[in-house]
């Protein structure tokens, strides 16, 4: 819980590509560990899609790093800005990966950290209200960091100067934003083959799931419609 806030701001300040990247998956790894610890169905998925999703995007946005310092050489980010205009494919799939570790839906990101939130906010409304918040920081990091990289003035002429993706880099990053959209459009094809052992792990470890402060509790289905009117025999 502590790690998902204290990482998601040691990223913030960082002057470093790679460092922040992997401060970034400090705090998603947090994210599993509490949903791991949720005890519960949701919690448990949850978990599981973040640790596929995070192998996908954090190793793509370490990828996105790797293409432009084989250019120029270095990863500190004042050395960049203004990329999307001479590097136009390179700025659409990072902003992909950007948009995919903040958790935007439709991407793998999002998945996961709904379930484990959903899982989280099951056991402990505050656990589930600070990691959120860690989840608005981590929103914050990554799109600071893109603006600084991707969009802003070209005030250096060696990076102004970069070509943009070969089809080398192309072929490596085209299958991995394809499956992150896939995940993120249909993740029962995911879901589908850890359920069952999902549901097993949980009928062994619900007895030790800790009491819940939520008050949820399921509600009784009623005989008629909320807006059925009743007449009285007899009445018109």
């Amino acid at each position: 819980m502590v790690a998902v806030v204290y990482t998601s701001l040691v990223a913030l300040v960082q002057h470093d590509m790679k460092k922040l990247i992997a401060y970034s998956s400090v705090a998603h790894m947090a994210i599993v560990t509490v949903g791991l610890f949720a005890f519960n169905v949701q919690g448990l998925e949850g978990a599981m899609i973040v640790m596929l999703s995070h192998g996908l995007v954090s190793g793509a946005l370490f990828l996105c790093v790797g293409v432009i310092y084989d250019r120029l050489h270095t990863r500190e980010i004042a050395r960049y800005g203004g990329l999307s205009v001479n590097m136009p494919y390179y700025a659409l799939f990072f902003m992909l990966f950007t948009m995919a570790s903040i958790g935007l839906p439709g991407t793998s990101g999002f998945v996961g950290e709904f379930l484990s939130l959903a899982g989280i906010y099951q056991t402990s409304t505050w656990v589930a209200l600070i990691c959120t918040t860690g989840i608005i920081l981590g929103a914050a990091y990554m799109l600071y960091l893109y603006r600084r990289v991707a969009f802003g003035d070209q005030k250096n002429e060696d990076a102004a100067a970069m070509p943009d993706i070969d089809p080398r880099e192309w072929a490596m990053m085209a299958p991995i934003a394809a499956v992150v959209l896939w995940m993120g459009v249909y993740p029962e094809s995911f879901l589908a083959p850890m359920r069952a052992d999902i549901a097993a792990l949980d009928a062994r470890i619900a007895s030790a799931a800790p009491p819940s402060d939520s008050q949820l509790a399921q509600g009784e289905p009623r005989s008629e419609a909320a807006n059925a009117i009743e007449y009285a025999e007899g009445d018109h």
